[in-house]
Formats: structure tokens, sequence, C-alpha cells
């Protein structure tokens, strides 16, 4: 019998919606020890502040916070560590030639547990305009009042 893939949800980067345009995303392993595995565990972790960089045809996060596990004593390694993504090499060929595009980066989106092993969403993204950024907004505001008088409605 097949399981059913659980996914938990550790960190959501909202911020990256909101600053750009996500055209490509890739689901990428990432390479820890044992004592950030069990702080993630516990929802100890920050994408906020992360980035992506290529270097030499490998794949790093960057400024990614996990917290020193409590129980972890001398394992714990240094939280803003760099830490290596694990993608195909046909992928991450991918992201080197749009990434020299004008106007592409990566971002971090997402991080979570895909059954018990720590899996990294990554977004091949464009830069949003300030006009893009207020008409995003006033369509969050729109759908917002629309569901408001839904609600209105119903009662």
């Amino acid at each position: 019998m097949a399981k059913e893939k659980g996914q938990k949800l550790i960190a959501n980067n909202k911020k990256a919606y909101h600053d750009f345009f996500i055209d490509e995303t890739y689901e990428a392993g990432i390479e820890l020890v044992g004592t950030e595995v069990k702080s993630l565990r516990q929802g100890n972790c920050s994408i906020k502040e992360a980035y992506i960089s290529i270097d030499k045809g490998e794949v790093y996060i960057i400024h990614m916070h996990i917290n020193p596990y409590e129980k972890g004593n001398i394992f714990n390694k240094d939280p803003l560590r760099k830490r290596k993504l694990l993608l195909h090499r046909s992928e991450i060929n991918k992201l080197i030639g749009k990434t020299k595009e004008k106007g592409f980066t990566v971002v971090p989106l997402k991080v979570y547990f895909s059954d018990s092993r720590v899996k990294v969403e990554i977004g091949l993204a464009r830069g949003k305009k300030l006009y893009d950024k207020r008409q995003d907004l006033a369509k969050k505001d729109q759908r917002r009042e629309a569901e408001r008088d839904y609600k209105m409605k119903i009662r």
C-alpha cells in the first residue's frame, strides 16, 4: 500500500510573494546536522532574510536561521551558517541559465517536512515594481470586502 505524503509546514516566506512574481518552483532537499533537524521539529526556523546563492555549480541557502537545539550542547552549529541544497544537475543548470538573464533571482518560499525529510521550496522569481505591489494590495482589499459582503448576505 502506498503512503500518502504528509507535509508539515515549518516556515513560510510571505514577503517573497509580496516582493516577487514567482515563475517556477522547485523542491530541494537540504543538508543538515542532527541537532538542526530536532530544532526544526520544534518549529524553530526563519527564512525571512534568507536568500539562495549558486557557487561553482552548487546551490546554497544563506541566512536561514535555525535556533540552536536546547539539549544540543557542543553539537549545535552556527544558526546562520551556509547550508547546501540538494537538487538535480538539470535543475541547477536551468537555475544558472535563468539567473544570468536580467531580472531573475532565486528565493526560498517555504520549509517543510515531507514524510520525515526536510524540504525547501525555492522559486525562480522576477522582482515587482511599486505599482505591481499596489495593484496586488488593491485586489486583496477587494477580495476581503467581497467576502465580508457575502457573509453579511448569508446572515
